[in-house]
């Protein structure tokens, strides 16, 4: 990636030269894109008019590329090159979630470091035995649900799991909403990110002028996650005052950023802290959840499959209903490589919105300063020209060695560059986990999407399956 220059200018394509749908005047393509399904209708057009092509909505023009190594020099070019786009940030930080995930430039250099180490495999190892009760609480209410004969909601249960997880890891706060009959915070959280894409992709900031009826539910919602977030942090103040030595050595993400915090001349502010705890909260429930719902889709269709990694699953644990020790994470490699063939087929971020920093090139075209650019993530990854019978779930596929880490460069699940998700380690220790639980403990009586038939994608800033319900039958003795 490098700056326009006389030499590179004239070979570069400029934007009003692309190819795309013809739009309405003043609404652009608006009124052709349903929201919900946006992510299909951009694919759609790829298929089209290739890659790159432009659309717009109102006044915004979007290029949109899907090219393996164009979307890679993107996303490797941050964040010098390419940010966070700026209604994004801001948004976010309406919101009251402006941490890691929506900011940038010294504000996001500022908080990674701190973020990363709290999630790196060192502190996973660590918190491995917490995992482990977790895990045992979701297959007692699953062994429940089976001897009662009741239908599972798959993703309400796997976001339980999930915030349970990272409240633990993150915040060293024991939730337990698994085993809750009371109202629990996923129904706050998950709010929150369809109204933040809804607000980013409307044709102009209508929220300013005039509140709907879900606009005004929507500040319940952030009312009482702000009054959750300020109790976590509430509970580590006082931890630290207790402990004054985890100031210096603490033994989690929000015990570091509360310690950075308080020192004399730091630049972390509460908002920081805050809006980490949010915005970990929201990732860490949302994508691994229903990367597992789509994994537990995906292999409730291939029973050959699924034999297969309940047989690994019985093998690596050796008769245990779920992963007690470390180190068997590391043995479950086809529980790993369904999760990869998972988000392969049914990327939870089919879509990666970035804006050009400054005047630069990127897939041959010239980008200014300011330009919206959408990089498509799944058009690549079900090509033939990247991997056989690509519309195929072969989990199989990623135990070939050299070849799985070329596919994981054009897949590029977790994105890419230095700002490549700091939650990968925990998302895939988490995956490994259900997966093997799953399978050792139960038999897949039924997976169904409402009405039957295929389950729907649909995108919320993250794509999940629309409604599944699961069904089981115990394994266990």
């Amino acid at each position: 990636m490098s700056v326009i220059d006389q030499d590179a200018a004239p070979r570069a394509r400029r934007i009003d030269e692309l190819p795309g749908p013809r739009g309405w005047p003043l609404l652009g393509n608006a009124p052709q894109i349903e929201r919900d399904r946006m992510h299909l209708q951009l694919e759609a057009w790829a298929r089209e008019f290739g890659s790159p092509y432009r659309f717009s909505i109102a006044s915004r023009q979007f290029v949109v590329m899907s090219d393996p190594e164009a979307v890679q020099s993107i996303l490797r070019d941050r964040p010098e090159g390419f940010q966070r786009t700026q209604r994004l940030s801001d948004t976010a930080q309406a919101l009251g979630f402006g941490g890691l995930f929506s900011s940038n430039g010294d504000t996001w250099r500022r908080q990674r470091p701190m973020v990363l180490s709290g999630l790196d495999p060192t502190h996973i190892k660590a918190f491995f035995p917490t995992l482990v009760k977790v895990t045992g609480r979701l297959v007692g209410r699953w062994q429940r649900a089976a001897a009662a004969g009741e239908a599972i909601d798959l993703q309400a249960d796997l976001m339980r799991y999930t915030v349970d997880v990272t409240a633990g890891l993150a915040f060293g706060t024991d939730m337990n909403t698994i085993e809750s009959d009371e109202e629990v915070i996923q129904r706050h959280l998950d709010k929150i990110l369809p109204a933040l894409f809804r607000r980013l992709m409307a044709p102009f900031p209508y929220w300013d002028y005039v509140k709907l009826p879900r606009d005004r539910a929507l500040a319940g919602h952030l009312q009482a996650l702000r009054e959750a977030v300020d109790g976590f942090i509430a509970q580590v103040r006082k931890r630290l005052a207790e402990q004054p030595a985890l100031r210096e050595h603490p033994t989690n993400l929000i015990e570091a950023m509360v310690a950075a915090r308080d020192r004399e001349g730091s630049e972390v502010t509460d908002g920081d802290v805050s809006g980490n705890v949010l915005t970990m909260l929201l990732a860490g429930e949302d994508t691994t959840a229903n990367t597992l719902a789509w994994a537990v889709w995906l292999l409730h269709r291939h029973p050959e499959a699924a034999a297969k990694l309940a047989a690994e699953a019985d093998e690596v644990l050796a008769g245990a209903g779920w992963p007690t020790a470390y180190e068997q994470l590391a043995k479950l490699d086809f529980a790993e490589a369904c999760a990869h063939e998972t988000m392969r087929l049914k990327p939870v971020a089919p879509m990666n919105i970035q804006q050009a920093v400054r005047d630069t090139v990127a897939g041959g075209i010239a980008l200014p300063a300011g330009t919206l650019v959408v990089c498509l993530m799944r058009p690549a990854a079900v090509d033939e020209r990247h991997f056989q019978q690509a519309g195929a779930f072969t989990p199989e596929r990623w135990l070939a060695g050299l070849s799985a880490t070329s596919s994981k460069r054009v897949a590029m699940p977790f994105g890419a560059g230095p700002r490549i998700c700091p939650g990968r380690y925990l998302a895939l220790a988490e995956m490994k986990m259900v997966l093997a639980t799953m399978f050792a403990s139960f038999e897949l009586a039924g997976v169904e999407a409402p009405g039957g038939g295929d389950a729907q994608e649909r995108i919320a800033l993250t794509m999940s399956p629309v409604g599944l319900r699961m069904r089981l039958k115990s394994r266990l003795r």
